[in-house]
């Protein structure tokens, strides 16, 4: 039996156009790019190249992409290196219940150490109101941190609104775009943002690899010390081949966005439909039309997540319950906890379907009837 992947959320396969490029950068240009000798020039233009690529893509500035290990890193370095940075000027830190573990963690460690943070609720759709925000803020708020969309759920939140808001204020504004960039148009500037973190391993790229968006004279505080690459913001020699790797997924992305996300969006009706027909009880958990097209959410009345699962993997459909970075924990989910309650039907009974590169409408459907198939065989056990 094939297996169909419909994890894209946790991670995707790369391209093979990434692969193509990454494998001529391995076996082609190995100097260091803080080298002065041409090796060292010949690599460095390489990182130049990819760094003006993903600049332009979010309509930056190339010197205010600092590249990281990956997303976490990214993360990381937005709310512990502004935390370090700002902590003269206040000790108030801004965030939602339902933000990435590489977010909520670093928060929890900043209390630890002296500071305040406000975990902001978010309504049945996963979406936190401006008007929290706003009510949050502090005259010693100095970081407001907010996922642009939701990996477990999709949900979009109102970053170009929050923004605005906090104009006049303060505080520096970060937004974890791992799971939107490459899919959402994204422009710093329209935004409001101060902070952007991604990755490549979201959109087709490689792991390992990710960018912290850093606008001009956005106070940061480096939390890798040794050399002075990426502007003295982050030591350590650049990895090449997977930043032109990620370049090169970035590239793709940018010139199929609008075509990827109505068949994304195409993929995520076929489920629902197929579903509908079939009879069984369910309920889509967040938002489908205004939320993010690769990311489906779906709970099945009197399915148990645990058994679902493995009987999904022996169907070969490969799915989750929610954050690959949790996988393996007996918690519940904490952002369908923020949406829905911690005694709530939904934390028991919930996959996500996550939809990407390689698939086709016949592998979509086929997913969608053996799913239909276990959840009948299972409610009548």
């Amino acid at each position: 039996m094939n297996e169909i992947y419909l994890d894209h959320a946790a991670t995707s396969p790369m391209h093979p156009q990434v692969i193509q490029v990454m494998t001529e950068v391995m076996s082609e240009v190995f100097g260091n790019p803080s080298s002065i000798h041409q090796l060292g020039r010949h690599a460095r233009k390489y990182l130049d190249d990819a760094r003006h690529v993903i600049a332009t893509s979010i309509q930056a500035k190339d010197n205010e992409i600092i590249f990281t290990g990956g997303g976490s890193e990214a993360d990381n370095l937005a709310i512990r290196g502004t935390a370090y940075a700002k902590k003269a000027q206040g000790r108030h830190i801004i965030t939602t219940a339902i933000e990435h573990h590489a977010v909520l963690h670093p928060c929890e460690q900043l209390e630890t150490e002296g500071f305040e943070v406000t975990y902001l609720p978010v309504n049945e759709q996963g979406v936190v109101s401006v008007a929290d925000v706003e009510q949050a803020l502090r005259e010693d708020t100095i970081l407001v941190t907010i996922m642009a969309g939701n990996n477990e759920v999709g949900s979009i939140q109102p970053i170009a609104e929050i923004g605005e808001l906090l104009t006049e204020h303060q505080a520096t504004f970060h937004t974890d775009a791992v799971q939107a960039f490459g899919l959402e148009k994204i422009n710093v500037d329209e935004l409001k943002v101060d902070l952007l973190s991604a990755s490549a391993h979201k959109l087709n790229g490689p792991k390992g690899v990710g960018f912290l968006y850093q606008r001009e004279h956005t106070p940061l505080q480096p939390l890798i010390l040794g050399g002075e690459q990426e502007r003295k913001r982050r030591a350590g020699t650049e990895n090449i081949p997977g930043i032109v790797g990620f370049a090169k997924a970035v590239e793709i992305a940018q010139a199929t966005m609008d075509e990827k996300r109505t068949q994304l969006k195409k993929y995520q009706q076929i489920v629902v439909d197929i579903f509908t027909a079939s009879g069984i009880h369910f309920k889509v958990n967040g938002q489908v039309e205004n939320g993010l097209p690769h990311v489906l959410n779906i709970s099945f009345a009197g399915m148990d997540v645990e058994s679902f699962l493995v009987n999904l993997d022996m169907a070969g459909v490969a799915v989750s319950s929610g954050s690959a970075c949790t996988a393996g924990s007996i918690d519940p989910s904490h952002v369908l906890v923020a949406m829905f309650g911690k005694d709530s039907a939904e934390l028991r009974n919930s996959i996500r379907f996550s939809f990407g590169y390689g698939l086709t409408d016949d592998t979509v459907a086929e997913a969608a009837k053996r799913t239909v198939d276990i959840v009948q065989r299972l409610a009548n056990v």
